[in-house]
């Protein structure tokens, strides 16, 4: 480790910036630390949301996606944006796995079936892509038809007829038809609750399901009835006959999340499925999905995850030096899995500490300071050691107990990090070593909604860079940033070049 200094990034997880207000859990709390390490001359703020960090304009950021970046040193586009461009550029309608299907639909002389959720939530999906693959089947001249998932979870519970409306000039347009609809709380399980699914596979594979001849009227009946988009029964749109997905036909999963897709798809693909008693099962032309569902799951892929190489986890290693990760239970993905670009297994010289979350409380306002106090302790005793050149740490009570929407429980929150976060401070410095403390996107600053109500979504706010030397001096720092500039900077103030790979920018304003 000689002449690198030894650093470590602290993670506030959810700590945005926003002007003070009733709202603004982190303004309101009592942080003496923080107060005073903003207030130090070249701190900056840093773009963690939006397409600074490969979502699509305006999107709010989560710890995944803010991991991903700060690790990657770089622009990590996610999926729901690499399709939507693939969509801009026309990509999509030269996808080699979307034409290898239809070619086989084409020569079984069958129909090609789209599954998945009809939203613009752009959580799991997105309706702009099927109105896409709906236009691409018409290319190929393949007959389409859709088998709607209901959403009112990522959008309005009752949303789903605007959503069918919003999809009608495109079945037109392209001569495809809706076929099915049904809640995605039956064809989106994630828990193994067969039975849910069994009953989504019944109205896709058998045609099961209450006959309806205007979806639209039908889902506004569903609703004046009180039932929900999440939980809409099966509905068969068309007669079940040609619903229903037949031998010589094909399949596309058109959700772009994994989690809850794989399920069902694993009844479609799985010949040794035991979930229940599929019954006859159609002998597809193909099967596809839109983006890696599952290892187990052998069906081709049309948007596989970029392999993200040379992070800063990477970096360290090819070094020769050892590093740590650590975290409580709710964000120790976020510093492993996450920071080092969808990696599992450790880096060599990779240690990782993993401090249990508490289980005591249903919710995280009954306990605000979770495990940060635990988190700090064995921090503290572990870089004492002197063993490490890089560290990343997560407290996750901005973000955690934001979600509760609860006030007084995230202004304790941010006054317990602030506590902790002193204590670091005191251990780095005190050893000669960099502090660089950020956040991965928003949430405590802004609690309070426009209508008054309480706001537990993150935010589109920008997050803090603050990286401290030795003696307190701050180190003078560019604005302009995103998360993606962390990783370059830091490596940038040890001497060591950027790899070509990580092509975020440098933001540390470095000697001549």
């Amino acid at each position: 480790m000689t002449g690198l200094t030894p650093t470590l990034l602290l993670i506030l997880d959810g700590y945005g910036l926003a002007p003070a207000g009733p709202g603004n859990a982190a303004a309101l709390a009592r942080t003496p630390n923080l107060d005073r390490l903003l207030a130090l001359p070249g701190v900056t703020s840093l773009a963690a949301s939006g397409r600074a960090v490969g979502l699509p304009e305006g999107f709010i950021g989560n710890s995944e996606v803010g991991h991903l970046n700060i690790g990657a040193g770089r622009v990590v586009y996610q999926d729901l944006t690499r399709i939507d461009m693939a969509v801009e550029s026309g990509d999509l309608f030269r996808n080699p796995v979307l034409l290898e299907l239809c070619a086989a639909v084409r020569e079984r002389g069958g129909r090609l079936h789209f599954l998945g959720l009809l939203s613009d939530g752009g959580v799991h999906s997105h309706i702009e892509h099927l109105i896409a693959l709906l236009k691409l089947a018409q290319e190929q001249r393949v007959p389409a038809l859709v088998q709607a998932f209901m959403d009112g979870r990522d959008t309005a519970p009752t949303g789903g007829a605007g959503y069918v409306e919003r999809l009608r000039p495109a079945l037109e347009a392209t001569g495809a038809r809706l076929a099915t609809m049904c809640g995605r709380f039956y064809a989106m399980d994630r828990d193994k609750r067969w039975d849910r699914v069994e009953t989504a596979w019944n109205l896709l594979a058998h045609g099961r399901g209450e006959r309806v001849d205007d979806p639209a009227a039908a889902l506004r009946a569903a609703y004046a009835a009180g039932e929900t988009d999440e939980f809409i029964k099966p509905r068969v749109c068309l007669d079940p006959a040609e619903a229903e997905i037949r031998s010589g036909d094909g399949v596309f999963f058109f959700n772009f999340r994994a989690d809850r897709a794989r399920e069902l798809a694993a009844a479609f693909i799985n010949d040794n499925f035991d979930g229940f008693d599929r019954g006859a099962r159609p002998d597809l032309a193909g099967l596809a999905t839109m983006t890696a569902y599952d290892a187990s799951l052998a069906a081709p892929v049309a948007f596989r995850k970029e392999n993200l190489v040379q992070t800063l986890g990477e970096v360290v290693a090819d070094l020769g030096l050892k590093q740590l990760r650590i975290a409580e239970t709710e964000k120790y993905a976020h510093v492993t899995y996450f920071f080092s670009g969808g990696r599992e297994e450790p880096f060599p010289g990779e240690d990782r500490i993993l401090v249990q979350s508490p289980k005591d409380v249903a919710t995280y306002d009954l306990k605000p300071e979770m495990s940060a106090r635990e988190v700090t302790d064995k921090l503290i005793r572990a870089w004492s050691s002197g063993q490490y050149a890089f560290a990343v740490c997560n407290l996750a009570n901005p973000d955690m107990v934001g979600h509760t929407g609860v006030l007084d429980a995230s202004i304790a929150a941010c006054e317990a990090v602030d506590a902790c976060l002193g204590r670091i401070e005191s251990a780095v410095l005190g050893a000669g070593g960099r502090l660089c403390i950020t956040a991965d996107h928003g949430n405590v600053e802004s609690m309070i909604g426009p209508d008054g109500a309480p706001q537990t979504a993150h935010t589109t706010n920008r997050t803090p860079l603050i990286i401290e030397e030795r003696g307190g001096r701050s180190v003078q720092l560019i604005g302009g940033g995103k998360l993606g500039d962390i990783a370059p900077t830091l490596l940038s103030l040890w001497g060591v070049p950027r790899p070509e790979p990580m092509s975020g920018d440098v933001l540390a304003q470095l000697p001549a």
